[in-house]
């Protein structure tokens, strides 16, 4: 298949009052289902920073009956893949099985969405570990240039919060409040779910009131709206290193803006992977400043900012500094050129497939659609989206898009000069 006749049939499914996405595909006897709800960290009490993370950890030790060792005996036994987790603005359940194991798997998963244990032990456990992850994460450059990124770029927002927790904050939880965390995220509202193999649209019809059987009624409380990141300059963390780690960022777009696709076109030009990118060869290629550098979107409740990150020695901060501005903003400036474009659509219009290899990355796909207001058909039109963004149009989304003045900069380490 040719990435022009890339297409991913895409069925809207009703059951029990839930509406899925299916790509319905039997080559491989394999059934993935995702769901998610909006919320996430977002919704973690000031001071109990990590407390959704970590309820959704434990959900997964243990439910119903079951202990922790019965409950992943039960999952081990026919083959079951269950998890949930967290992100900065939703909550997310999954679960891959073999279709002879799906109703196990749909029963094991609302078991755990439903009756959690909470067991003292395994929240002990749990919280050693989470306590000791972020303890690991204010001890190296890049983790505290993170933390101190977010926190500077939206001071008074949940986005600026570690979504993990720290040292103290996770101290402080205990089983009431992994409770009250699970009870505000986990109910019938807000739900957005997508399923990918081997099953039929009636199979999953009447699996999804099964999965979510017993959840109440209602919404999780509301995710605040981005703000528009605050614009600080330069920050400097000061760590011993002999390196420094940059992290940079500035304003974006929203994901459903009609430029999303020229936008990530000018990106990749600009700083995407590879030795391609405008910022590698500026940065690396020519000048030796540092190993890699990119940047891209970073979104958090349909709202992206444009977020990059390097790392060179403490005495070439400042030149590696100056060549990102420079390059920041000749691209503002002048845009990319033909070639440039005609490039980064081919690379993105053919890296598309290679999203879609196995049934869990399809139904996160789907999933992240949903999430994101995309209409059911707009994968499908991805590729001629992409073909339509000419060097004009990008040259525009580039001036209207980057700008080297509101460039904030985080560095972590010991750079010169400052």
């Amino acid at each position: 298949m040719s990435t022009s006749e890339f297409s991913l049939p895409i069925k809207t499914i009703e059951g029990g009052g839930y509406t899925a996405w299916l790509a319905e595909d039997h080559s491989v006897p394999v059934v993935s289902i995702a769901w998610s709800w909006p919320g996430g960290a977002a919704l973690d009490p000031d001071g109990q920073e990590g407390v959704a993370t970590l309820a959704a950890d434990l959900l997964t030790e243990g439910a119903g009956d079951l202990d922790a060792t019965a409950f992943a005996d039960a999952l081990d036994d026919q083959g079951i893949n269950l998890d949930f987790g967290v992100g900065r603005d939703e909550m997310t359940g999954g679960l891959r099985a073999l279709p002879d194991a799906l109703g196990e798997a749909v029963r094991l998963a609302n078991l755990a969405m439903t009756a959690p244990r909470l067991s003292d032990e395994a929240i002990d456990r749990r919280k050693a570990a989470a306590i000791a992850r972020a303890r690991a994460t204010r001890q190296t450059p890049r983790g505290i240039a993170d933390l101190a990124f977010r926190g500077a770029s939206f001071p008074k927002h949940p986005a600026g919060r570690t979504v993990s927790g720290s040292p103290e904050s996770l101290a402080d939880l205990d089983k009431g409040k992994f409770k009250a965390a699970l009870d505000r995220q986990i109910r019938k509202g807000g739900l957005l779910i997508a399923a990918c193999g081997a099953i039929t649209g009636e199979q999953l019809a009447n699996i999804l009131p099964q999965l979510f059987q017993g959840l109440p009624d209602g919404e999780a409380p509301k995710v605040p709206a981005l703000p528009v990141p605050a614009s600080f300059g330069v920050k400097v963390e000061k760590i011993a290193s002999p390196q420094s780690t940059i992290l940079f960022g500035q304003p974006g777009m929203a994901v459903t803006d009609p430029d999303w696709e020229a936008a990530q076109v000018v990106l990749r030009v600009l700083a995407g992977g590879g030795f391609g990118s405008r910022l590698m060869e500026a940065v690396r290629e020519k000048r030796g400043l540092a190993y890699g550098i990119g940047a891209g979107f970073d979104s958090f409740a349909g709202q992206a900012v444009i977020v990059g990150a390097t790392a060179t020695v403490n005495a070439r901060v400042q030149e590696t500094l100056s060549v990102l501005r420079d390059e920041w903003g000749r691209m503002a400036s002048e845009g990319p050129t033909e070639a440039e474009v005609t490039e980064a659509v081919a690379y993105l219009t053919g890296s598309m497939p290679l999203q879609f290899t196995d049934s869990r990355r399809i139904a996160a796909t789907l999933l992240a659609m949903r999430r994101n207001g995309r209409p059911i058909d707009w994968l499908n039109q991805r590729g001629e989206r992409l073909a339509a963004v000419t060097r004009e149009r990008a040259v525009t989304v580039s001036s209207r898009l980057l700008d080297a003045s509101k460039l904030s900069v985080v560095i972590a380490g010991e750079p010169e000069g400052f």
